[in-house]
């Protein structure tokens, strides 16, 4: 049994406290956020266990399709392994900050897998890949004075944090427009210091930066640059490296920012690159020195999971053939998405009350479970299903559903639109 909450006395808050707050939740654009109950079954994902009320008649097992654990890395055997072993060795965990009595060796042996894996100097471990963007670029572009940061108008909360922490100037370029960057960093003082912000790979849209255009714009103006590959760490690339490092271009990056929270399957973030910059980050980050340390557990499992990754392409290839099944019968069914660059397939409603009801049709009817993104996660009349077939999902189970979807279109009576060209084989 789970445990039931206790009754709770509320404190007494004058009320027009509480009713500023109940405006802000009835008044946000996305309306109030539900959170479905989900237990990943191990060893049996995308399988997971339903325990929330509300749908009808839901079923008790269903089968999850927008997961970050691309790759289904979080149930694999050797990383949950090496999770049981440095839980037995060192307990649950790190009894304190990196500074203070929490740096254990499994810290250390990770973040030497991931300087090697992106080939730079040195990486920095976060517990998140939020807490990485936040502290890595707060330092970076606050510490370099009268640095002016150039930040693709997609990029994400956590860079849009750091940057706002580190009090640079900010210039925003049109996503993955590089004539537009182009134009405000020749517009700069050509004397200040510069650095180019941007993903590889973008989490909502599914597609990709034009990274050769921004490392040729970053060498011509003598830029730094600050790549978040989270979305595409042990996803793609040689070895799970990346987009720039299938590119041929991870050299040209300053800094690699990833997470372990997705193709991984873990938890946590870091960053890769130049000794001199992580050892400034490290002295200085707030995020890094006033926060406990990932557990050792977590540690170890990582290291795993990036260890089995760059020996591994099977996850990789299959991956792929399910995303690129997926394009085709999306587009032969005329069911609109954003890109077909990657994995990401972010199918395009645009209506949020519609979005909501595809995914509850979705559960109650077929057990799919598919999140419905509404503002502010993306702008409102953008709305999506933010769809991600993993690697863990056969042939069988794209087709069926697309086929699950492509019912609930016709149902909600959502347009449909003519095939686009399938990109190409990564």
């Amino acid at each position: 049994m789970w445990p039931q909450r206790p009754e709770t006395k509320r404190v007494d808050v004058t009320t027009q406290y509480l009713d500023l707050f109940a405006n802000l939740v009835e008044g946000s654009d996305g309306g109030k956020r539900e959170f479905l109950e989900i237990g990943r079954l191990a060893g049996k994902f995308p399988a997971a266990s339903l325990r929330s009320s509300g749908h009808m008649a839901g079923p008790d097992s269903i089968s999850v399709w927008c997961s970050n654990d691309y790759l289904g890395m979080g149930q694999h055997p050797a990383v949950l392994e090496a999770a049981k072993e440095a839980v037995d060795e060192y307990g649950a965990g790190a009894g304190g900050s990196r500074n203070i009595g929490g740096t254990n060796h499994y810290h250390v042996l990770l973040e030497n897998e991931l300087a090697a894996l992106h080939a730079k100097d040195d990486a920095l471990l976060f517990t998140s890949g939020y807490t990485a963007n936040d502290g890595a670029l707060s330092v970076i572009a606050g510490r370099m004075e009268g640095c002016v940061v150039f930040s693709d108008a997609l990029n994400h909360a956590s860079i849009i944090d750091g940057l706002r922490h580190s009090r640079a100037q900010k210039q925003i370029f049109r996503h993955n427009d590089s004539a537009h960057l182009e134009e405000l960093i020749a517009a700069a003082d050509p004397d200040a210091p510069k650095l180019i912000v941007a993903e590889s790979v973008y989490s909502m849209n599914g597609d990709i930066a034009p990274l050769a255009e921004l490392v040729d714009i970053a060498k011509r103006h003598g830029a730094m640059t600050y790549l978040d590959e989270v979305h595409a760490v042990g996803m793609y690339g040689p070895a799970g490296a990346g987009i720039a490092a299938r590119e041929g271009l991870a050299d040209d990056f300053t800094v690699i920012m990833g997470t372990l929270a997705k193709g991984f399957g873990t938890h946590g973030g870091y960053i890769a690159g130049p000794s001199e910059v992580i050892e400034a980050v490290r002295m200085f980050s707030r995020s890094f020195i006033f926060t406990t340390a990932l557990p050792p557990a977590l540690a170890a499992a990582a290291t795993a999971a990036v260890r089995h990754l760059r020996s591994s392409e099977a996850e990789r290839e299959q991956l792929w053939c399910n995303a690129q099944l997926m394009h085709r019968l999306l587009n032969e069914r005329g069911i609109p998405f954003i890109s077909d660059q990657t994995h990401i397939v972010s199918v395009l409603v645009r209506d949020e009350a519609v979005c909501k009801r595809m995914s509850a049709l979705l559960l109650d009817r077929y057990g799919i479970y598919v999140q419905a993104i509404n503002a502010p996660s993306v702008r409102v009349g953008e709305e999506i299903l933010r769809v991600a077939p993993g690697a863990v999902h056969t042939a069988d189970d794209v087709r069926g559903f697309v086929d699950a979807l492509d019912q609930v279109w016709e149902e909600t009576g959502s347009a449909r639109e003519s095939a686009t060209p399938a990109a190409p084989a990564h």
